[in-house]
């Protein structure tokens, strides 16, 4: 053999260790041509799959778990924000990523005692991941579209493929990449599973929340820093590589981080969106998520005068400009302007053309004011009347105590990013509400006037529903002014409509036909502006049904087909998706309190794991004698939370609203977290426990969808009713002590 095989296979057996075998033919052959070495790689897998000596280099089986945990709340918001910003239609659904990464940490907890080398494969299997989605574009699935038109997507859903086998085929995709997220968590987790039985069960949870702490904490440094997907891999991937100290692993990780900074580009990335900018001679255009958002426009006098322009590229700037002018010429007093959706400033520069005193401009991306700044040809932000806020618009309305606007003007307000990690909201949900349109009407003036342009590129039914929902919020039937540049409408109402001079106005008002009865508005508590009526959602049932049909059958593999009844906790699992849609309820509150800013959620996402993790210590360390006192606290908080509407919080002061909000959403996740935690004490396999309550959450996930059709209050009586089926698990599980038997056995 020569040198070099000699090398592969002494690398081979010693990987193998004790107990192993590698298997190797040697084929001679005629002449001086030298024998082939084959080894049974087959042999090296299985042995790889069971090594546990990764953790024999741990100081403390509990830093162990941290540092793992760590890395996968940090590798879970990577993998959200990266795969959003390659695959544009996943800029939609983040939570399919996190219901993915639940069920893989679910399935990889319960096969981590067996399989615990399976940690060794975490950075191999995201390395292939990776090549997906770092060689999207020319892969074609950065225009991939979801199998369903019930939702607009601004042109991300499929409307085209009406064949069985072209909705089976997008389907296939979707379901896929799904896979592939599952398949790095499942890796990820096992280490998890490994570690959890060698500590005592309590104290291996608290280390597991304290690394799922610091990994939002340090993801949430860099988003502040403005880091870019390499950075945040370098991150996500440290503590796999570090426990592997395989050359499989290390070479993994430094394709992951190649492969990130490849996909960037010339891009720049904010905490909600990936952004890319083309020049055209006219005009920058700006995209986010890979989706066309707006235009840097030049639109001076000298521009519209340009004598060697062509006559078509004139009129077509006239017109332009005609269309960001129609809100501030509408109305001839002037004063003070509100620009919501301010964006890189094309408003803001008409409002500073019509002459107004003062515009303050307001938009949720820092970023992207920022090019505003930088990069428009007409630099209205440099304007000393120009007073750019960065915040959610919902937030400012309920957070502004200053005089009221003599226009208060929404921009081309659309948000092409999910609210956040476990809601199918939008950013701009909320702002289109009944209550977030009342919110803003609440700052005009007596003589002046609001006016909310939105693209109707989806249809009839999308302009019917704004006008009925602007009609409800604010007493006046809008005035309907469709100029047609990006599809748009302009909503105009006043609370003295004589000041509306529609004289100055080159569009013909629209009469709106569509009966009231006919048309469900919106609200805080059904947001979903973008859901078709009368719609069957075929696609995202299938996709649902796909991964629970997944979960399904890779549970029962997971844990062991003979020992699934017997290692399975039902009472964990339960407890798992409940929680999940309280904490989703929570969030989508607090978000409605505060804003639905990054920073917000950050907070709040931390704020949870605190919450749960002091529930762990005071569990550990006081040892409650029943949990019937915490599931009655539980029970209580759940009812408040379905009685008490987030809305009805909005008139207290900021500070009251904090301590309201905060202990009605707190409770319940304080109260289940010290029930879940005497279930894990008490539980006879506590990794299986661990295991079962991650799936649980995979449920959670999937349910948190019929908000959609139901509204957001039904997730309280959904956690409700899935409590209620924890509560009879327990009962059927230990008749005579039921809740309190759990207890008294911790």
């Amino acid at each position: 053999m020569r040198r070099e095989q000699y090398k592969t296979l002494a690398l081979a057996v010693r990987d193998v260790g004790a107990g192993g075998r590698v298997s190797v033919q040697l084929r001679p052959r005629l002449g001086n041509v030298e024998a082939k070495t084959l080894i049974d790689f087959r042999s090296v897998f299985s042995t790889m799959l069971r090594d546990n000596r990764w953790t024999e280099r741990l100081g403390h089986h509990g830093v162990g778990i941290a540092l793992l945990t760590f890395g996968i709340l940090a590798l879970e918001l990577a993998l959200i924000r990266w795969v959003s910003g390659q695959i544009r239609v996943f800029a939609y659904f983040n939570n399919l990523v996190m219901i993915g990464a639940f069920l893989g940490m679910g399935l990889g907890v319960a096969l981590g005692k067996q399989l615990s080398g399976l940690t060794h494969f975490t950075l191999p299997v995201l390395a292939l991941l990776s090549l997906l989605l770092g060689f999207a574009e020319p892969l074609q699935l950065t225009g991939l579209s979801f199998p369903d038109p019930t939702v607009h997507l601004w042109g991300g859903e499929d409307t085209e493929s009406t064949t069985l086998l072209g909705f089976l085929g997008h389907t296939a995709i979707f379901l896929g990449i799904f896979a592939a997220i599952v398949g790095v968590f499942v890796c990820a987790g096992a280490g998890v599973g490994t570690l959890f039985s060698r500590l005592a069960v309590l104290r291996a949870y608290s280390w597991d929340l304290a690394g799922s702490l610091l990994g939002i904490l340090a993801f949430t440094a860099l988003t502040f820093t403005g880091a870019t997907p390499p950075f945040w891999f370098a991150l996500a991937c440290a503590p796999f590589a570090w426990l592997s100290r395989r050359l499989l692993s290390w070479a993994s990780w430094i394709i992951i981080v190649a492969l990130s900074a490849y996909s960037v580009g010339d891009a720049v990335f904010s905490p909600y969106n990936r952004i890319d900018l083309v020049t055209e001679p006219d005009a920058i255009q700006l995209s986010v998520n890979r989706d066309f958002h707006q235009f840097m426009h030049d639109l001076r006098d000298a521009k519209l005068a340009d004598g060697a322009a062509a006559p078509e590229d004139l009129a077509r700037r006239r017109f332009i400009r005609s269309t960001y002018d129609l809100p501030f010429a509408i109305n001839e007093t002037r004063g003070r302007a509100l620009v919501v959706g301010a964006g890189t400033g094309n408003d803001v520069q008409a409002a500073l053309r019509a002459g107004f005193d003062e515009v303050v401009s307001v938009d949720i991306d820092r970023e992207i004011i920022d090019l505003g700044m930088r990069m428009h040809p007409e630099h209205p932000y440099d304007d000393p009347r120009a007073k750019p806020v960065v915040n959610d618009a919902r937030a400012f309305f309920g957070q502004y105590s200053g005089p009221p606007f003599s226009a208060v003007v929404y921009g081309l307000l659309d948000s092409h990013a999910m609210f956040g990690t476990m809601s199918s909201l939008r950013l701009d949900n909320y702002v289109y509400t009944q209550e977030g349109i009342r919110a803003a009407y609440a700052h005009v003036a007596p003589r002046g006037h609001l006016s909310l342009s939105f693209s109707v590129f989806a249809g009839p039914w999308l302009l019917a529903r704004l006008y009925w929902t602007i009609e409800e919020a604010t007493g006046q039937k809008p005035i309907v002014l469709c100029h047609g540049m990006q599809y748009g409408c302009a909503f105009v109402v006043a609370p003295d409509p004589s000041v509306l001079r529609l004289d100055k106005i080159r569009v013909p008002p629209l009469l709106v036909t569509t009966p009231r009865e006919q048309v469900r508005t919106t609200s805080d508590d059904w947001p979903f502006l973008y859901v078709r009526p009368d719609v069957i959602p075929w696609g995202y049932i299938v996709v649902l049904i796909g991964v629970l049909a997944m979960a399904a059958c890779a549970t029962p593999l997971a844990f062991g087909r003979r020992e699934f009844w017997r290692a399975f906790d039902p009472v964990l699992f339960f407890m798992g998706a409940a929680f999940l849609l309280i904490e989703t309820r929570g969030i989508t509150s607090m978000s409605l309190l505060f804003g639905s800013t990054w920073l917000v959620n950050a907070a709040i996402f931390a704020g949870i794991l605190i919450m749960v993790l002091l529930a762990n210590i005071v569990v550990e360390r006081f040892t409650p004698a029943s949990a019937w006192p915490f599931c009655v606290c539980l029970a209580l908080s759940v009812c408040m939370l379905w009685l008490i509407e987030p809305s009805a919080l909005s008139a207290l002061p900021l500070w009251q609203r904090g301590v309201v909000g905060g202990l009605l959403n707190g409770l319940p996740i304080g109260a289940a977290g010290v029930v879940v935690s005497m279930a894990l004490r008490q539980a006879t396999s506590p990794t299986a426990a661990l295991g079962s309550n991650l799936l649980g959450s995979v449920l959670g996930g999937c349910m948190e969808y019929l908000s959609m059709a139901l509204g957001l209050r039904s997730l309280v009586l959904l956690a409700a009713a899935l409590y209620l089926m924890a509560l009879l698990a327990a009962f059927r599980r230990s008749p005579a002590g039921s809740m309190s038997g759990v207890a008294s056995r911790a």
